[in-house]
């Protein structure tokens, strides 16, 4: 990976390319090298939909290697769901491949003068851009199945639908799986609009006879990732809980903590969980013939995916993450996991981020659109987003101009990005993310709920704000780190837990790079990282004050334990001092 791509798709002419060497962004990946060169190349008072954003994909530093559970890929911008910077994170197959391909980061600059919507293509004779009308509003399955037949089907494939195509603010970038579905998305921040906006609809990547990137020092690198590997799989959540049941092992566990945000964040149990927590789904798809242990990449050892099939056998969706499943169900009344997957689905074929959308539904039930609980009324609002409506584009922009456009007060969102499903009053760790991160309300920011509620790495009370900034903050510089990797964010659990497994993770980087880093060299890259997403947001007009919750966090209780959000705001403003 010494190389860089760039791609106008502004210029004179048609879309041009130029490749060049790494440069100053040497020893970057994956976010890192996504929010330098968005930090450093993009005016942060640019509009995130024109010419001047760029947009960037860039694999970690240890992807397409023998590395276990590297193939994660990042997406950099301005946001146009934020006005932020933004790095949303993706598995699938894609970085493995742009990594092979020995590329550091692709860069899609400019913004073409017509409606033409672009297919760039990687393969044996280089890399080639066509222009292909025929491909206007396809949703992502249907777009990759004509991939597939134009290109084989030995490929990864980067997308959007019809949502991105609109350039909404829910939009995501899918990313085809080891099946060459496009099931694993860059959710977040509207990413998928901006590829609108530079008229890709498509990078396709061919993977025959890709040669795997190989480390410096052989022997050292195989010892690491073999002790590595064993640390995941021998800690009770990478090991057992996970690849049992998937992220939506968390669903029993939020509910019987008071943390899992019902009905728009009114209360903290749901009433309907025992019937779509994973270990309800994950049986449903043993039953079924379908599959409750899964990888979204090549080389993922935790395997927390899934493949979830209607009565049938039938393929319905990649099974549903808890995010989805809480956004989905939970927060909307819902507790059918057939709908469930359905919407993650339609979700996934429109290019629209599950989060965003689930949460903007229940701002819509709130406002009466539909009741609370109405299944059939959510699938319809989802197709009213993928048509293009009038009220569809509503939607699609997002929980806070749907808020703003149905007179809702109780939006919950921070910097205009909808909140994940931890209740920031039961789960105060994880309100200091929200408030804080540089991207909006994001869980993965720094996944304090590891500490507040699975008491990994230790245990800090949910319930109160002693230790929450500190927690909050270490665990963001960390997760800034791991980002760059091309790491699973998941091995943070291992991490946390077993001194030993991070210090393997370091070994592997230090013998793939002939490097000597330590401990202290990896949380300077995580700071390193803050700084320059900070630094961006500054100058884009971001301040301390927009480092909060919505006020109703402040003074409504959330049920069963009555509490508030009881951070101080002049304590919030104390988690990047470092």
């Amino acid at each position: 990976m010494d190389k860089i791509l760039r791609i106008d798709m502004g210029a004179a002419g048609g879309p041009s390319m130029k490749e060049e060497p790494v440069g100053a962004y040497a020893g970057l990946g994956g976010r890192a090298m996504t929010s330098a060169i968005v930090s450093k190349e993009v005016p942060p008072l640019c509009h995130p939909l024109g010419a001047e954003n760029k947009l960037v994909f860039a694999p970690g530093l240890l992807s397409g290697s023998a590395a276990v559970i590297s193939g994660r890929l990042s997406v950099g911008c301005k946001s146009p769901l934020t006005g932020t910077i933004k790095e949303a994170n993706s598995g699938g197959q894609a970085a493995i491949a742009i990594s092979r391909y020995g590329y550091a980061a692709i860069v899609l600059e400019g913004k073409p003068a017509t409606n033409d919507l672009y297919v760039i293509h990687f393969g044996k004779d280089g890399v080639k851009i066509k222009s292909d009308k025929s491909l206007k509003m396809l949703p992502n399955y249907d777009l990759v199945d004509k991939m597939k037949a134009a290109y084989g089907e030995k490929i990864a494939c980067i997308s959007i639908g019809p949502a991105g195509e609109m350039r909404m603010g829910a939009a995501s970038i899918a990313v085809t799986d080891m099946e060459t579905r496009p099931s694993r998305h860059a959710g977040r921040g509207g990413v998928g609009a901006v590829m609108g906006s530079k008229g890709v609809k498509a990078i396709v990547l061919d993977m025959t006879d890709l040669k795997m990137r190989q480390p410096k020092d052989v022997e050292k690198f195989r010892e690491a990732n073999k002790k590595f590997t064993e640390g995941l799989k021998s800690h009770p959540v990478t090991g057992q809980a996970l690849p049992a049941y998937g992220t939506n092992v968390l669903t029993n566990i939020l509910n019987e903590a008071g943390g899992y945000p019902t009905k728009n964040f009114s209360g903290g149990v749901f009433d309907g969980s025992a019937k779509i927590s994973g270990e309800t789904i994950a049986d449903l798809e043993t039953k079924r013939g379908g599959l409750a242990t899964h990888g979204c990449h090549t080389g993922c050892v935790i395997q927390c995916s899934g493949t979830y099939v209607d009565k049938n056998g039938k393929f319905v969706s990649k099974q549903p993450e808890y995010e989805t499943v809480w956004a989905h169900g939970g927060h909307c009344g819902i507790s059918d996991p057939d709908v469930i997957a359905k919407l993650d689905f339609m979700d996934d074929n429109y290019g629209l981020d599950t989060i965003e959308m689930g949460v903007t539904i229940g701002v819509a039930m709130e406002a009466g659109i539909i009741k609370f609980g109405d299944a059939e009324g959510a699938i319809r609002l989802v197709d009213e987003v993928g048509k293009g409506t009038p009220l569809g584009r509503i939607l699609g922009s997002g929980a806070e101009v749907t808020g703003k456009a149905f007179g809702v007060e109780r939006v919950p969102v921070v910097k205009g990005q909808a909140m994940p499903a931890y209740d920031p009053r039961a789960v105060q760790g994880i309100g200091v993310t929200y408030a804080t991160s540089t991207m909006g309300a994001d869980h993965t920011a720094g996944y304090a709920v590891a500490t507040n509620i699975l008491k990994v790495g230790g245990f800090v009370d949910p319930l109160k704000p002693d230790g929450q900034i500190e927690l909050s903050r270490n665990l963001q510089i960390a997760t800034a780190a791991v980002d760059s990797t091309g790491m699973c964010l998941f091995i943070a659990f291992a991490v946390l837990d077993q001194p030993e497994t991070f210090q393997a993770l370091i070994d592997m980087l230090n013998a793939f790079y002939g490097l000597s880093l330590t401990a202290d060299d990896v949380a300077a890259l995580g700071k390193q990282v803050l700084s320059m997403e900070r630094d961006f947001n500054a100058r884009a007009g971001f301040t301390a004050k927009h480092d909060r919750l919505p006020r109703y966090f402040l003074n409504e209780k959330l049920a069963p334990h009555n509490v508030i959000f009881d951070v101080k705001d002049s304590d919030l403003d104390q988690v990047f001092n470092w």
